[in-house]
């Protein structure tokens, strides 16, 4: 099931931005809870390993079933299972519409997609979960003349160079694949494909 809690007490139970701002940590940069400020156990291997996937499950909203089903994909690429991994998850529809800056969320972009207010090519798509290729166009539905969208993007939100976005027309296009260098420094892919290899 996926999480709808809320964003900064699951962002300080990991210790991890999952906004990618970092605002959740901001204030309080510790676990929720009476005790979330006390002494801590070191994890174990396994614990470090699981964390790291809750990481990612938690930033880009997918739920276990998903997130396997990517993995196995990812495993089947020729590219290195980590990087191949975040490929995937970027190239998610809803991933892409937050990542244009078309909703200041995941959570936020995920619901456009859900009310069919995204196009992809000029055809509607309404499943946050479709993986785009490179290339193809994104673009808030004619006639669908959303403020929620236009003050995302008057918000300016931070642009990534593998997708351009023409604002004024509201579309964007997935111009190429993600570099590991473009993608979050401080989660541990590797920790991540050691979780499920225990799995395999």
């Amino acid at each position: 099931m996926r999480y709808r809690g809320s964003d900064y007490k699951r962002s300080r139970r990991l210790g991890f931005s999952v906004l990618e701002t970092g605002k959740e940590l901001a204030k309080r940069p510790y676990g929720p809870g009476q005790h979330g400020n006390g002494r801590k156990k070191k994890p174990s291997e396994y614990g470090k390993q699981l964390i790291e996937k809750q990481k990612l499950e938690q930033m880009y909203g997918v739920n276990e079933r998903q997130f396997r089903r990517l993995f196995n994909l990812a495993l089947k690429s020729d590219e290195v299972t980590g990087i191949a991994f975040f490929r995937i998850l970027e190239s998610r529809l809803d991933n892409l519409v937050y990542r244009m800056g078309f909703a200041r969320t995941r959570r936020a972009a995920r619901q456009l997609v859900n009310h069919g207010h995204i196009t992809v090519n000029g055809a509607k798509v309404d499943i946050p979960s479709y993986l785009c290729k490179v290339g193809d166009k994104i673009a808030i539905k004619e006639g669908h003349d959303l403020a929620v969208v236009k003050q995302s993007l008057e918000s300016k939100p931070a642009s990534v160079g593998y997708v351009k976005v023409d604002a004024s027309k509201l579309v964007g296009e997935f111009v190429r694949v993600p570099e590991r260098s473009e993608l979050p420094a401080d989660i541990n892919e590797a920790q991540v494909i050691e979780y499920y290899n225990r799995m395999l």
